[in-house]
C-alpha cells in the first residue's frame, strides 16, 4: 500500500461531508414524488456508503492520486466533491456483452478468461475485425486496452504489445479491457457538435403541451363559440321580452345537452362553471327556463346585463365586427402548438444517426410540406419557431468557429465542453492509419468523462498519456503539425471569440493536452479556488510569469499593475523560486490572510503576473492579439458593470469585470502606441453607449488608465488624485469602490 498519509484529507472532515450528502440522498429517496429521482438517490446512497466504509477502515486515502490500491491510471468511481468510492468504473459484475463473448468463445464467464482468449489467434482476429469496422464503443478508457494490444501487434510492435499485456494482466480478472461491440461505427473523429441527435430528440420529446396555452386554445375554439350560440339564442326572444315558443325551447334543450357533452370532453378551461361569468349566467338561466322555472327579478337582471355587455363588447353574433373578431381568433388558434411542431421535428430526426451531430441542419428546418400536413394535421407551409429551431441547431456539426459565429457556442464555458471533441480528433490525426485514429479518439472521449479526484498538495489529475495503452501508442505518432495548428486555432477561438472572459479550467486542460503533444514549453495555469487555496503555487505559475515578462516588460501592462518583471526573471533563477513567487503575490496583495477574499487577492495577483495564459497563448503558441480584442474586452467590462446596479450580491460580477479589464490592458499593451492612445481616448465615449451609471462607475478606472498612459503611477493603495483614479482589481477585503450607486444621494 502506498504511504500517502501526508496527502490525505482528515478523516473526520471527509466523513462529515460524505455523511451529510448520504443523509440528503436518503431524504430524496424516501420523499421525492418522481420514481426516477428516487432511484438515482438510492444509487447515490450506495456510493456514499461505500465512501464512508472506506474512510472508516482506512482503505480510502482521500486527497491522493491513488486513493485505492489500484494504480493511478485506473478509472475510479468518483462522487460529488471528488471522493472515490473505492470501486473501479471498469469493474463490478460482467456486462451482458462480456457474458455473450465468453459464451461465444466457450470460456468461463470470468474476465481473466476473456482476457486470455483475446490474446489467442482467434481473439486477436476478433479484435482486428473490430478495429477495421469501427463498430465498437469505449465508455471507460480501459475498454480500449486490448484493442490497442491488437493494433500494436498488427503494426509489428510486438515488444510494446507484450509490455502492455504485462501491465494489464494483474488486473485482468477485475477490470474489463475488451470493447463493447455496436451496430454503428464510432463517430467520425472530426465531428464537433454541442449536442447529438439523441440529445436533441430527448429535449424535443420533453416538450409537453403548455397548459396555459392549451387552456386559452380551448376557450377560443370551444367555449367562446358556444357562448355566441347561447347569446344568439337569447336574442331570439329579446331576453324574455317575449314568451319562448316551442321551437325556441327545443333548441334550448339541445344547447343544454351539447353543453354537457362539451363540459365532459373539455376540462382545461373552467370559466364556464364560474357563476359570475357571462357564459354561466346565460347557461343557468336557460336551464331554469327549460325546466319551467320562472326567473326572479334578480336572475333576470343578471341575464339582461350579461347579454348587453356581450353585445357591447363584441357585437351581435353574425355582425361584421363580431365576425371579424372571431375570424382573427380562429387564425390565432389555428397556429399549431409548439409540442405538435416538436413532435414533427422528432419524426424528421428519427431517420438520422442518433449518437452524432448533424452536418446540414437546413433540411430539418424547412417548412411543413404537404405530406407531413396530411399526417400531422399541421397546415403546410408552417415555419418552425425560433425556440425549436435553436434546439435543433444545437446539434449542428461544424468547425468551432462556425458554431461560435452561429451562436451555438454562446460562452467560453460551452466552448470548453465541446473542445474534447476537437482535441480527440486532433490528437488522433497524428497517428498513421484510420484504425489507430478511431481508437485514439474513442479513448480520449471516454477519458474526458472521467471524473476528477479531490487532490491535495498541488498534485495534478491523471493525464491521458499516463494510461499505459495511450503511452504505448504515443511511440507511433507520425505528425504533430495538425496538433500545433489546432492548438493555435483553439487559442484564437477562445481569446477572440470570447474576449474579456477568463479561460475556464476545462478549456485550459485541453489546451495543455495539445501543447504537451507538440512538445512546446507552454505553461498553462488553471484558475484556483479561493475557498481551498493553500497559499502556494506550482512551478508552472512562475514559468508563465517569466513568459509574460518576456512579452510585456516595459509596456503599459507592467506600468499599470506596478510589476517589476525584471524581478520575475530573477526569481526563475533561484532554487526556491516558486515559493518566493507565492510570497511575492501575497506581498502585492497586501499580505496573506485566512479569509476567502484574502485568498482571492493573492490569486488575482498571480493571474496579473502570469496574465492567466494570455502571454503564453500569444508569445509561445502564436495566437494573434488585435486592437479589436481590446475594444471588445471593454464592451464586456461595460456589460458586466451594468449588472452591478441594484445587484444585492455583485462581488462575483465585479471580479469578472476586473478580469475583462485586465485582458483589455493586455491587448492594449501589444498595440502600437498611436493606436493604443486612440483606443484609450475613445473608451469614455464607448461607456456612454451603456446605461448612465456604467460610465459613472467606471470613471475612476478610466481616469487611472489615462493617468498611467500619460506616465503617472498609483500609490501603494492603487489609487491617485484623492481616489478619483483607481487601479481596477476584482478582489478586495473592503467595500469595493465600484459597488455604490454613483447617483445615490449621499
Amino acid at each position: 500500500m502506498n504511504d500517502d498519509a501526508g496527502q490525505q484529507l482528515p478523516t473526520t472532515v471527509g466523513s462529515e461531508y460524505a455523511g451529510g450528502l448520504l443523509a440528503t440522498a436518503f431524504v430524496t429517496a424516501v420523499t421525492h414524488r418522481d420514481a426516477a429521482t428516487r432511484n438515482r438517490a438510492e444509487s447515490r446512497i450506495r456510493k456514499w456508503w461505500q465512501v464512508l466504509e472506506g474512510l472508516a477502515d482506512g482503505t480510502l486515502r482521500i486527497g491522493s492520486r491513488t486513493p485505492t490500491d489500484f494504480p493511478a491510471w485506473v478509472t475510479l468511481d468518483v462522487v460529488r466533491g471528488g471522493f472515490a468510492t473505492g470501486r473501479a468504473s471498469a469493474g463490478g459484475a460482467l456486462e451482458p456483452y462480456e457474458i455473450a463473448a465468453a459464451r461465444r468463445a466457450a470460456v468461463p464467464e470470468r474476465r481473466a478468461a476473456l482476457f486470455a482468449h483475446s490474446l489467442t489467434a482467434t481473439g486477436m482476429a476478433e479484435l482486428d475485425a473490430l478495429l477495421d469496422s469501427g463498430r465498437y464503443e469505449v465508455t471507460v478508457p480501459e475498454e480500449a486496452a486490448l484493442l490497442t494490444v491488437a493494433w500494436l501487434v498488427r503494426v509489428g510492435d510486438v515488444r510494446g504489445a507484450a509490455e502492455l499485456v504485462d501491465t494489464l494482466e494483474p488486473f485482468a480478472d477485475q477490470l474489463r479491457f475488451t470493447p463493447r461491440p455496436t451496430e454503428r461505427p464510432v463517430p467520425d473523429t472530426d465531428a464537433t457538435h454541442r449536442h447529438t441527435v439523441a440529445d436533441v430528440s430527448r429535449t424535443l420529446a420533453a416538450r409537453t403541451p403548455n397548459r396555459a396555452v392549451e387552456t386559452q386554445r380551448e376557450a377560443l375554439t370551444v367555449w367562446q363559440p358556444f357562448a355566441d350560440e347561447l347569446l344568439a339564442h337569447w336574442l331570439r326572444v329579446r331576453v324574455l321580452e317575449q314568451a319562448p315558443d316551442g321551437p325556441w325551447l327545443e333548441d334550448a334543450a339541445r344547447l343544454l345537452t351539447r353543453y354537457r357533452s362539451l363540459a365532459a370532453a373539455h376540462r382545461l378551461c373552467g370559466k364556464h362553471r364560474d357563476p359570475k361569468q357571462n357564459l354561466a349566467i346565460l347557461h343557468d338561466a336557460l336551464a331554469d327556463v327549460v325546466a319551467g322555472r320562472t326567473l326572479d327579478p334578480r336572475r333576470l337582471g343578471l341575464l339582461r346585463h350579461a347579454v348587453a355587455s356581450m353585445v357591447r363588447r363584441r357585437g351581435v353574433p353574425g355582425s361584421a365586427a363580431h365576425t371579424a373578431l372571431r375570424r382573427a381568433q380562429a387564425e390565432q388558434t389555428a397556429q399549431p402548438s409548439y409540442h405538435a411542431l416538436a413532435a414533427l421535428l422528432l419524426r424528421r430526426l428519427a431517420e438520422l444517426p442518433q449518437q452524432v451531430g448533424v452536418r446540414d441542419i437546413a433540411p430539418l428546418l424547412v417548412p411543413v410540406d404537404e405530406s407531413e400536413a396530411s399526417t400531422s394535421g399541421i397546415p403546410a407551409g408552417v415555419r418552425f419557431p425560433t425556440t425549436l429551431r435553436r434546439v435543433v441547431e444545437s446539434a449542428l456539426s461544424a468547425p468551432l468557429g462556425t458554431l461560435i459565429e452561429r451562436g451555438v457556442i454562446p460562452s467560453a464555458e460551452v466552448l470548453a465542453e465541446l473542445v474534447p471533441q476537437l482535441v480527440a480528433a486532433t490528437t488522433a490525426a497524428a497517428y498513421p492509419d484510420a484504425a489507430a485514429r478511431t481508437l485514439v479518439a474513442a479513448t480520449y472521449r471516454a477519458f474526458r468523462n472521467r471524473r476528477s479526484l479531490l487532490l491535495l498538495n498541488l498534485q495534478h489529475q491523471v493525464r491521458v498519456e499516463e494510461l499505459p495503452w495511450m503511452d504505448a501508442l504515443a511511440a507511433h505518432r507520425t505528425d504533430t503539425a495538425p496538433v500545433r495548428s489546432a492548438l493555435r486555432e483553439l487559442g484564437e477561438l477562445a481569446v477572440q471569440g470570447f474576449p474579456g472572459t477568463i479561460l475556464p479550467n476545462p478549456l485550459v486542460r485541453e489546451l495543455d493536452v495539445l501543447a504537451r503533444h507538440t512538445g512546446l514549453r507552454a505553461p498553462l495555469v488553471e484558475e484556483l479556488a479561493a475557498d481551498i487555496f493553500m497559499g502556494t503555487f506550482t512551478p508552472k505559475f512562475l514559468d508563465a510569469a517569466v513568459i509574460a515578462s518576456e512579452l510585456l516588460g516595459g509596456t503599459l501592462y507592467e506600468r499599470y499593475y506596478g510589476i517589476d518583471y525584471a524581478e520575475v526573471g530573477a526569481l526563475a533563477t533561484r532554487a526556491n523560486g516558486a515559493d518566493e513567487f507565492a510570497r511575492w503575490c501575497a506581498e502585492r496583495a497586501g499580505g496573506a490572510g485566512s479569509s476567502v477574499a484574502a485568498n482571492g487577492k493573492v490569486i488575482e495577483q498571480a493571474q496579473i503576473l502570469t496574465t492567466h495564459n494570455l502571454a503564453t497563448l500569444v508569445h509561445v503558441i502564436g495566437v494573434e492579439s488585435t486592437p479589436e480584442s481590446a475594444r471588445r474586452c471593454f464592451r464586456t467590462v461595460c456589460v458586466l458593470t451594468a449588472r452591478v446596479h441594484n445587484n444585492p450580491r455583485p462581488l462575483a460580477t465585479i471580479k469578472d469585470a476586473a478580469y475583462a479589464w485586465r485582458q483589455m490592458l493586455f491587448h492594449l499593451s501589444l498595440c502600437a502606441p498611436e493606436e493604443r492612445d486612440m483606443i484609450v481616448r475613445g473608451l469614455a465615449s464607448a461607456a456612454l453607449e451603456h446605461p448612465a451609471h456604467v460610465a459613472a462607475r467606471l470613471a475612476p478606472a478610466l481616469n487611472g488608465l489615462r493617468l498611467v498612459v500619460d506616465g503617472g503611477t498609483f500609490d501603494r493603495t492603487g489609487s491617485a488624485d484623492r481616489g478619483r483614479s483607481r487601479r481596477f482589481l476584482g478582489w478586495t477585503t473592503e467595500p469595493h469602490w465600484l459597488r455604490p450607486n454613483p447617483f445615490a444621494r449621499r
